[in-house]
């Protein structure tokens, strides 16, 4: 029987709208090449092992749900189920409606859209409830103390897992342009260094009420304070890691790029927890993919985090440290067997004072205009003399060796207790010693009397003290620092692998940070905008996380697109897509397997289940 005409009119009103003047049809190889996209992360069979087995009516397939809000992000920039369900039933072409399992024809009735949309969003239930720890009504504001009992459920030990496998198939998903960019060849000008930075994610919910002690509808949602700013934003955290590169030392800004400045690593969380161990998840991610492994650039947001939250699982990846400090934690911060930590970097315990408490207590203005400051740039160079050397790079481990910088084949100062210790032989035979080129301006720099001189406790000069009885960096030919340095917390938490404040350590720090703040602009700005809660207004931590990566999934496919079309005024094609036979497991490990192969013209293949 024919429904009347009211209940027609009201399902008009309730259904997503269509807008007929904007429903252009989506060609058939940028689907395919999308769906190929999907596949190769193995996110949608994953979810489909995870809901096998489920009571309920099963909605939409996990894969179709995925595929069109892929879609939308691409295609709108927005990840709302609604710009999905008019993207699946009204802009695809009838050969990619079948390898979604969309009917062939648009919805004709009212009532078969509002079908067609609930079961959309039945399907996109169903997987946001498979993940989460602990689902409740997202619809409602529920008492403060039964929120809290939900939000403590993701601390428990099944909490913790769960968030593991969201943050695991959210990077799995953001990866999946990155895998196809490293086959293709076009991350071969990549050295490896990366940036580390959390973003404000905001959303449409309100904050816990202490009006009526409701809780907010996003019960493990936080305020997230950027540096320097006293106002907090109500949302999440998210931790991107960047693609980037660290410039030689007077080399100017803005020289073109040898590969796509892609993120490469995905983690969102409550703000302020776990802040060091979501970046160790997006890097551990990034290091299944056999890529280089560079300098790790990070703010003091992560400086201030416990070593074994961050700066130790970093240096055991392989990752040279570049830090930066409050100024309390300036200047002198410790000391290693005898040597000094000073800014980060182990030095002479007989450095002289001046150069030692250079940057003691110095504010961040004086650091941020520190080739204004001539005497402070002086004192930063001439430490340099009275660092330690290097003697052996990091083991498996992460440890190094090092050694006193009077020792070695060129000591950078003299001693007179390294001479005493470790005396020269006598010259018995050979050729008689050069004359000093004068011009030379090489060769002056290493003869001993432009070396400084380390100035010695003058009761040295009395009673020459033992090798056992001077520090262990002098009285050893070199000291062992683990990537832990176990027994001292300060050593573990400021040690890091360039100079702070040198030239070598701008040239590596700045140019990496602006590389973090260049890929937020990128996934905050016109094309896809992820700081704009009305694009992705799902809620739930679920919901967020995947609609997120989603997004940062489709900008990093524009990201590629558009370095290719610059670098070549090429586009990518459905061979890109491709995975490439050539290259070798170990190199570009897949996580599910072997990814589903599209071939030009021809719909990518079904998802087993469907066979």
């Amino acid at each position: 029987m024919p429904r009347p005409a009211a209940d027609e009119t009201a399902a008009r009103a309730l259904r997503p709208r269509v807008r007929p003047g904007k429903l252009t049809l989506i060609e058939d190889s940028k689907v395919g090449q999308l769906l190929a996209l999907l596949d190769r992360s193995d996110v949608p069979r994953q979810l489909e092992e995870l809901l096998a087995g489920r009571p309920g009516p099963p909605g939409v397939r996990p894969r179709t749900v995925l595929a069109g809000l892929l879609l939308a992000a691409y295609f709108t920039g927005r990840a709302t189920v609604a710009e999905a369900w008019r993207i699946l039933h009204f802009r695809l072409r009838p050969r990619a409606r079948t390898w979604l399992g969309i009917a062939p024809e648009p919805p004709a009735t009212a009532r078969e859209s509002i079908a067609a949309s609930r079961r959309l969003y039945r399907g996109f239930d169903r997987i946001t409830t498979v993940l989460d720890p602990a689902r409740c009504d997202r619809r409602t504001r529920l008492p403060q103390d039964i929120a809290d009992d939900h939000a403590r459920a993701w601390s428990t030990a099944a909490g913790l897992e769960a968030a593991e496998r969201l943050q695991l198939l959210a990077n799995q998903l953001v990866l999946a342009p990155v895998r196809m960019a490293q086959e293709r060849g076009h991350l071969r000008g990549w050295r490896g260094d990366v940036g580390v930075d959390a973003t404000a994610i905001p959303v449409l919910a309100h904050p816990d009420s202490d009006h009526n002690g409701t809780g907010s509808v996003e019960i493990t949602a936080g305020w997230h304070y950027s540096g320097g700013s006293g106002t907090g934003i109500f949302g999440y955290s998210a931790t991107f890691v960047v693609a980037a590169h660290r410039r030689p030392p007077g080399q100017a800004a803005g020289d073109p790029t040898g590969y796509p400045q892609m993120c490469v690593g995905l983690v969102l969380d409550t703000p302020t927890i776990r802040t060091g161990r979501n970046a160790i998840t997006a890097l551990q991610a990034l290091s299944g993919l056999g890529l280089p492994v560079g300098t790790c650039a990070a703010d003091r947001a992560y400086t201030g985090c416990s070593p074994n939250n961050f700066q130790v699982p970093v240096r055991r990846l392989g990752y040279r440290l570049a830090l930066d400090y409050k100024a309390v934690d300036r200047g002198t911060q410790g000391s290693w067997q005898g040597a000094l930590l000073i800014d980060g970097t182990l030095t002479c315990p007989h450095i002289p004072a001046a150069l030692a408490n250079a940057t003691h207590r110095a504010d961040d203005k004086t650091v941020r205009e520190i080739r204004d400051d001539r005497e402070l740039t002086d004192h930063i160079a001439a430490r340099t003399a009275f660092h330690l050397k290097t003697k052996e790079g990091p083991d498996e481990r992460g440890s190094i060796r090092l050694h006193c910088p009077a020792t070695g084949p060129s000591p950078s100062v003299n001693c007179a207790r390294r001479d005493r210790l470790r005396p020269q032989a006598p010259r018995t035979e050979g050729p008689p010693p050069a004359v000093l080129d004068l011009n030379d301006a090489r060769r002056r720099a290493a003869h001993p009397a432009a070396k400084p001189t380390v100035q010695l406790p003058p009761d040295e000069w009395l009673g020459l003290p033992s090798a056992d009885q001077l520090p262990q960096v002098c009285g050893k030919s070199a000291i062992t620092v683990p990537a832990d340095a176990a027994g001292d917390l300060k050593t573990a938490k400021f040690r890091q692998d360039i100079p702070y404040l040198s030239a070598a350590w701008i040239a590596a720090y700045k140019p990496i940070r602006s590389h973090n703040e260049g890929i937020h602009g990128r996934l905050k700005g016109e094309e896809i905008d992820i700081g704009n809660p009305k694009h992705r207004p799902a809620p739930g931590q679920v919901a967020q996380n995947l609609l997120v990566a989603l997004m940062v999934t489709a900008g990093n496919l524009d990201i590629l697109e558009t370095w290719l079309y610059q670098r070549t005024g090429s586009h990518l094609t459905d061979t890109d897509f491709t995975p490439d036979p050539g290259v070798a497991p170990s190199s570009c490990p897949k996580p599910g397997g072997p990814a589903p192969v599209v071939h030009a013209g021809l719909p990518p293949p079904r998802h087993p289940a469907e066979h």
